[in-house]
C-alpha cells in the first residue's frame, strides 16, 4: 500500500481530514478532492494534493486519476439526513453518482480497494432496536436512500474486482467537528450552542437514542478496512451502547454547571427515533472494536472546544 496514491475524498472535512492525517502519520501517499462546502482547507495536512471541486466532477476526477491510485476511501458527501431535503437532487449527486462515477474510475484504472463512508441511516426505524448488518434496511430521508444505493453499486463493482467495504457509521462525535453546521452532528450541534448562547434547543424528545463513535474508532475502522480482502463487506462501526438525547444534554449542562437553558420544541425531518448497532461482525473480521467510552470522548472534544480559537464560539 505504500507504494502509489490513496484517495481520501473529503479530506478537508471532520471524518476525511483525521483518516487523511492518519494514512500519512502511517507513510502513505494521500490525495483529496473536497468542494469546502463543510471543510475547511485549515484542515488539509500539508502533504495532501489537493484538488477543490466536487467529486462528481468529471474533469477533476480525470486529473485525480493520472496519479497511480492504488486505494480510494471516499469520505466526502452531503452528511445530513435534514439538510436532504433541501436539495434531493444535490444530495444524489454529492453521495451516489459521485460513487458510482469512482467505481468505474476504479475499474478503468486498476484500482481495487474501495471504502464508503455509510450510514447507520439506512437501518431508518426498526422494530428491534439494535441492528446488524443482516437487518432489513428501511431509509425514511434522501440522504440514507443515496447511501443504500451507493452500496448497492459497490456490491456490482465487487464482481468486477474491486474489493469493497461500506462502514456504516454511526454517530461520529469528536475534536476537529465542524461546530459552524447546526444541521449535521447531534453532539456538535448542542456543543455549539451551549458555548454560544449557554442554551440548547432540542428539535425532539430526550428519549431519542444514538450510538456515539468517537472519531479516533472510526479512523481505525477505515485503516483496518484497507488490509481486507473480501469481495464485498458491509460492517456497522457502532459501540453496542444506547445513549439517549438527554444522557447527551445532561452531560453538557454538568459541563457548563448546570446553568443552561434547555428546551425542547419541534422534530427533525427524517430523523430516526432511535438506533444502535451491534459490532460483533467487524470484531471478528476485522479485529476492530471501539475503545472510547461516550463519557471520555466527550470530555475530549469539550476541552478541545474549551482551548481552541473557533469563530463564533
Amino acid at each position: 500500500m505504500n507504494k502509489g496514491y490513496i484517495l481520501v475524498t473529503g479530506a478537508a472535512g471532520f471524518i476525511g481530514s483525521a483518516v487523511a492525517n492518519k494514512l500519512i502519520e502511517l507513510g502513505h501517499n494521500v490525495i483529496t478532492i473536497d468542494n469546502l462546502s463543510t471543510g475547511d482547507k485549515s484542515n488539509l495536512n500539508e502533504n495532501v494534493i489537493f484538488f477543490e471541486g466536487d467529486v462528481f466532477d468529471t474533469n477533476i476526477l480525470d486529473q485525480v486519476f493520472e496519479y497511480n491510485i492504488n486505494a480510494i476511501l471516499h469520505i466526502a458527501g452531503q452528511s445530513s439526513g435534514e439538510i436532504s431535503y433541501d436539495n434531493p437532487i444535490y444530495d444524489l449527486r454529492s453521495n451516489t453518482e459521485s460513487t458510482l462515477l469512482l467505481l468505474r474510475y476504479a475499474k478503468n484504472c486498476g484500482c481495487n480497494k474501495f471504502i464508503f463512508a455509510s450510514t447507520m441511516s439506512v437501518y431508518g426505524d426498526q422494530d428491534n432496536e439494535i441492528v446488524d448488518e443482516n437487518s432489513v434496511p428501511n431509509p425514511i430521508s434522501f440522504y440514507s436512500v443515496g447511501k443504500l444505493a451507493s452500496e448497492s453499486y459497490m456490491k456490482i463493482y465487487s464482481k468486477f474486482g474491486i474489493r469493497c467495504t461500506a462502514l456504516r457509521l454511526f454517530n461520529v462525535y469528536g475534536p476537529g467537528q465542524n461546530l459552524s453546521n447546526m444541521r449535521q452532528g447531534m453532539v456538535s450541534i448542542f456543543l455549539a450552542q451551549a458555548f454560544k448562547s449557554k442554551s440548547i434547543l432540542i428539535k425532539g424528545s430526550g428519549d431519542r437514542f444514538r450510538d456515539m463513535i468517537y472519531i479516533d474508532d472510526v479512523v481505525e475502522a477505515f485503516i483496518k478496512s484497507l488490509e481486507t480482502n473480501y469481495d464485498f463487506r458491509i460492517y456497522n462501526v457502532s459501540t453496542r451502547i444506547k445513549t439517549t438525547v438527554a444522557d447527551v444534554i445532561n452531560s453538557i449542562n454538568e459541563m457548563f454547571h448546570n446553568d443552561l437553558k434547555i428546551e425542547y420544541e419541534g422534530e427533525t425531518p427524517g430523523d430516526i427515533f432511535g438506533i444502535y448497532g451491534d459490532n460483533n461482525l467487524i470484531k471478528n473480521e476485522l479485529g476492530w472494536s471501539p475503545k472510547i467510552k461516550f463519557k471520555d470522548g466527550f470530555t475530549n472534544m469539550y476541552n478541545w472546544i474549551n482551548r481552541s480559537k473557533i469563530d463564533g464560539i
